[in-house]
């Protein structure tokens, strides 16, 4: 027991271990994260409603978006981004490797009979000759990724884009990071039986690394019949740590605001957004 217990706190590397699958594509936990993208009283997977539609029109307006505008979203969940940008004329393309968030966003886009280019895929791995006025990563999923995967998406960002075309996306700041603590958590069912079907002893322990700027969630499962690990991981950023990502990407900062719905900066703020564009 001891060494099971000792196994379950250990503290990975930065991004030693980086495998989303079990989160977005297991049956059971990616219908409990649908549940989340549509509940309103949370802004946990997706945000609320009304946010989402300020931020629809600020996008709308803001980047001057036309029937003609072709836009890519990157993670778009149950679409509730695309749905909103496309009943507004735009070409639209969603991508995500949620199966239960892109079905939902077909039927949903089937309902009121817009045409949006849904792609069932990891984006990591999507690779497409087409070309995009508007690139978009919201609800902070830039943070998830590691340092290699970050690189990546920024160059594909880079190479998809029209001349004179947007990157927006949001992160979470330092001072977000600087709210955050270490603990250790052990519970029956932890957070509500959101991880299982079956009964379980789920163990959350948050790891924060000072240096890198990075948190970790790590959630153990213990089943009857079988353990199992997730490794949430976040990167916090400041603008400075930014305007570092993209140095190699052929892009720059060309606007920044505390959220993607236009509010003013301020580095006050858990999170932040910024408009990239080709150098």
């Amino acid at each position: 027991m001891f060494s099971h217990l000792e196994k379950i706190n250990q503290r990975p590397e930065p991004f030693e271990i980086c495998d989303a699958e079990i989160l977005w594509n297991t049956p059971f936990i990616s219908k409990s994260m649908l549940n989340y993208h549509l509940d309103e009283n949370v802004d946990i997977a997706s945000r609320k409603k009304v946010f989402i539609e300020k931020s629809i029109k600020w996008i709308m307006d803001f980047f001057s978006i036309t029937e003609k505008s072709k836009i890519c979203d990157f993670g778009c969940g149950p679409g509730l981004y695309t749905l909103g940008l496309a009943k507004r004329k735009a070409v639209v393309t969603g991508i995500d490797f949620s199966k239960n968030s892109i079905d939902y966003a077909m039927r949903e886009a089937d309902k009121i009979g817009v045409q949006i280019n849904y792609v069932l895929n990891n984006y990591l791995n999507y690779e497409t000759s087409e070309k995009f006025d508007l690139i978009t990563m919201i609800m902070c999923d830039f943070c998830a990724l590691s340092p290699e995967q970050r690189q990546k998406m920024l160059s594909k960002f880079s190479n998809m884009l029209n001349d004179g075309g947007s990157i927006l996306l949001d992160v979470y700041s330092i001072n977000a990071f600087n709210k955050r603590n270490e603990t250790s958590i052990y519970e029956h069912q932890l957070e509500n039986g959101f991880w299982s079907e079956n009964d379980y002893y789920g163990f959350l322990n948050i790891f924060k690394y000072p240096v890198e700027k990075v948190i970790l969630d790590q959630f153990t499962i213990v089943e009857k019949h079988k353990t199992w690990q997730v490794f949430n991981w976040l990167q916090y950023f400041n603008l400075e740590s930014i305007a570092n990502e993209i140095d190699n990407c052929n892009l720059m900062i060309s606007d920044r605001f505390s959220d993607v719905a236009g509010t003013q900066y301020s580095e006050l703020e858990d999170e932040f957004a910024v408009v990239l564009k080709k150098r």
